[in-house]
């Protein structure tokens, strides 16, 4: 057999393993991309393995429990029913006949984008991996991470002298690249996941089709671009179109707010218009793991262009200073009422990124906590998904859930998530103050709320 023609038919064997739901799918990431993904895949028959180094998440999944609000544990056992297994021994990944990789993609200290996970997780691969198997990076990064990053290091690194496929050529060491940006919204219950189109880049054609087919058999449509820069590319559009307008609403708010009018009125009626008009609205921060960092993941790839996103990172400062308004507006409140910062007693509801989820990636909630403690504040929080928060990666908070029926025993109430099962009437009624950063209290006149 030529070189050639085992070449088609590592391809032609993928595809139709991927057709015939007989694929082995690992999942790298078991958070909240990677384990929705997963269970996805297991709706549709496929055997899939999950990959994580937290050894409390494989151990959570193979007791069929669930760390994630939004999934139950019936999920994760009829997962189980059709061959979903859990591990932390990348050594299976030779197993799989595609892997994909949905690891955090944060920003450092610096505000520089911090690929550790996924260059820590390709160096895992790279040992494990094989001819023929397909590899998709997920995670949010900037146009060429796949190109001059991740492939590298799996031809680097791999033992079997294999080369990622690409153009025209064929060769039986060969093994297959693409990226596909996740589309995932916490706690969107209006768009079933299976309904988001999913945007694939292979590295080349046959990259494509193959991802294609991978994702075909999950997802309703799937569209393609070029390569896997024009996928990357897509997503930081997608959140960076977001990142600016919610800027945009935000720095409306505070001149109308010194204008003395109400920017959610304005936004409603503006939001009549039937066409050329998309609403957003303003809110105490940016949270979750791609508005508040794409925009300087892109912003840090645009200098090695000698361009500057300027557009871009006024937006990123406008919606980072937002915290600060809060924590400017809870203490004029407070002087308003005779009462000084230091020293006062103030209870955060909700610290959730947004509303009814139990995702604290981000959350302005925390950088607020910490500004009002650094003013001598001494800071409660409520949130009905996180009965404590401890460190994270840029926080160490070490605080228990307060009770919500104690708001009286508060000088200050500060609304920043505004979950449903609030009793916001009730909190208006027994508190000394209420701050409302999400316009949670509306329809309730009280002299008490102050709008933020």
């Amino acid at each position: 057999m030529t070189t050639s023609s085992t070449a088609s038919t590592l391809f032609d064997q993928l595809k139709g393993k991927i057709q015939q739901r007989q694929a082995r799918v690992g999942i790298i990431g078991l958070g909240y991309v990677g384990l929705p993904l997963a269970l996805l895949y297991s709706e549709q028959k496929f055997r899939v393995t999950g990959f994580d180094i937290d050894a409390r998440k494989v151990e959570a999944l193979a007791k069929g429990g669930s760390y994630i609000y939004r999934i139950t544990g019936e999920e994760i056992q009829a997962a189980q029913a059709q061959g979903f297994s859990a591990t932390s021994d990348y050594a299976r990944l030779t197993e799989m006949d595609a892997v994909i990789i949905c690891v955090p993609t944060p920003l450092d200290e610096y505000h520089e984008p911090d690929l550790s996970f996924i260059t820590g997780t390709t160096h895992s691969i790279a040992p494990h991996l094989r001819a023929g198997q397909l590899v998709v990076l997920e995670s949010t990064t900037y146009p060429g991470t796949t190109e001059e990053v991740m492939i590298p290091i799996l031809e680097k690194e791999n033992r079997g002298g294999l080369k990622a496929a690409r153009g025209t050529s064929a060769s039986e060491n060969q093994f297959f690249v693409a990226f596909s940006p996740e589309r995932e919204d916490p706690g969107n219950t209006s768009v079933a996941r299976r309904d988001i189109p999913k945007v694939i880049g292979g590295l080349n054609a046959q990259a494509s089709e193959l991802a294609g087919a991978l994702y075909g058999s999950i997802f309703n449509r799937t569209v393609p671009v070029s390569s896997p820069a024009a996928a990357e590319m897509t997503k930081l559009l997608e959140n960076i179109y977001r990142c600016v307008n919610i800027a945009l609403v935000n720095e409306l708010k505070l001149l109308c707010l010194r204008m003395g009018l109400d920017i959610w009125e304005v936004i409603n009626a503006a939001s009549t218009k039937p066409f050329g008009f998309h609403p957003f609205y303003p809110g105490p921060g940016l949270g979750g793991h791609c508005i508040p960092v794409d925009p300087f993941y892109l912003s840090w790839k645009a200098k090695e262009y000698d361009f500057r996103t300027r557009f871009i990172e006024l937006a990123g400062e406008v919606n980072m200073n937002m915290p600060y308004h809060v924590l400017a507006s809870v203490s004029g409140a407070l002087n308003r009422h005779k009462k000084s910062m230091n020293g006062a007693r103030v209870l955060v509801l909700g610290v959730a990124y947004k509303k009814d989820i139990d995702d604290l990636r981000e959350s302005p909630a925390l950088t607020i906590i910490e500004l009002l403690q650094k003013d001598g504040a001494q800071v409660s929080y409520h949130d009905p998904y996180f009965p404590f928060i401890g460190k994270g990666r840029k926080y160490d908070l070490q605080l228990k859930c307060a009770d919500i029926k104690d708001v009286e025993e508060y000088d200050c109430v500060v609304i920043v998530t505004d979950h449903s099962d609030y009793d916001y009437p009730r909190i208006v009624r027994d508190a000394q103050l209420v701050v409302d950063t999400r316009n949670a209290t509306r329809g309730i006149t009280s002299s008490k709320i102050v709008h933020c």
